[in-house]
């Protein structure tokens, strides 16, 4: 009985001590501004807007506490994906690359993000997009 009780303990620690884990991708972040470098949203300039996929799948958005905006659950593909953001404002297309992320845990990585359209001014600004909507 004593040997048994060790071995399911043993077999019960090697079962427990596999890990599951998954990197989603990172957060794609846009701050939406006019061309005085005023936030639309903080101003009240951009208050419709939305992101469908290239399949008409609305893109869930999450606003931030400084008035930039969150793309939810994008970049969890192999390949790319076209994207079309929509609002009063302007209307652009956008695509993004992603790719399996290569390391201990299974997820993906959003390798590239492309904008397209007529006058688009985008700057990477380190963790966010900064876009200048006229």
């Amino acid at each position: 009985m004593k040997k048994t009780f060790i071995f399911l303990l043993i077999t019960l620690l090697f079962i427990s001590c596999e890990k599951d884990c998954y990197n989603p991708p990172l957060p794609i972040l846009f701050e939406f501004v006019n061309s005085n470098n005023e936030n639309l949203i903080a101003n009240g300039t951009l208050t419709n807007y939305s992101v469908q996929d290239e399949n008409n799948m609305n893109v869930q958005l999450t606003k931030t506490s400084d008035n930039k905006v969150i793309l939810e659950n994008v970049g969890a593909y192999n390949g790319t994906k076209k994207y079309t953001f929509y609002s009063d404002i302007k209307t652009f297309d956008f695509s993004i690359q992603s790719s399996e992320f290569k390391g201990g845990c299974d997820g993906y990585q959003i390798n590239k993000l492309t904008f397209t359209g007529i006058n688009i001014d985008v700057t990477d600004e380190k963790g966010y997009y900064k876009i200048v909507l006229q």
